[in-house]
């Protein structure tokens, strides 16, 4: 038993320090890469380095825009259900509370189904409400 105990130690040995001699050699980084924050206001989804072709506008700017025609909105039919409105707006299922974008020349404004009411839809942006007639055919 000795004997077989001196052997698996010799074998371990030899094994542990066949090992050490193949080990690859430390590698060190010739370049680190850094990044420095110049601006505070930069998303941090973007890529390093990476700028935006144009401004983007901050929510309450003065410049808000003019205000949103309520022919720029079609709603074609509005559906209860038992505790869910539904309208269908410019195209798209609505619900309350959802946002959507609406493009009008090169801007897009950020629109929010405040309410979903019998016959009508109220939309907010910012504060403006504008307030839309279901267009019977």
């Amino acid at each position: 038993m000795k004997q077989v105990f001196a052997i698996l130690t010799v074998s371990l040995v030899a094994t542990v320090s066949l090992r050490a001699a193949d080990a690859p050699p430390k590698m060190e980084l010739k370049n680190k890469s850094t990044f420095e924050m110049e601006n505070t206001s930069r998303n941090p989804f973007w890529p390093i380095g990476w700028k935006p072709a144009a401004q983007v506008s901050e929510p309450g700017a003065d410049h808000a825009g003019p205000e949103i025609p309520t022919n720029a909105f079609l709603v074609s039919s509005i559906t209860y259900q038992s505790s869910d409105r539904v309208a269908i707006i410019n195209g798209r299922i609505m619900q309350e509370g959802q946002q959507f974008g609406l493009q009008m020349g090169n801007q897009t404004y950020q629109i929010t189904v405040k309410a979903i009411e019998d016959g009508r839809v109220i939309l907010a942006r910012r504060d403006q409400e504008i307030v839309v007639s279901l267009r019977r055919k």
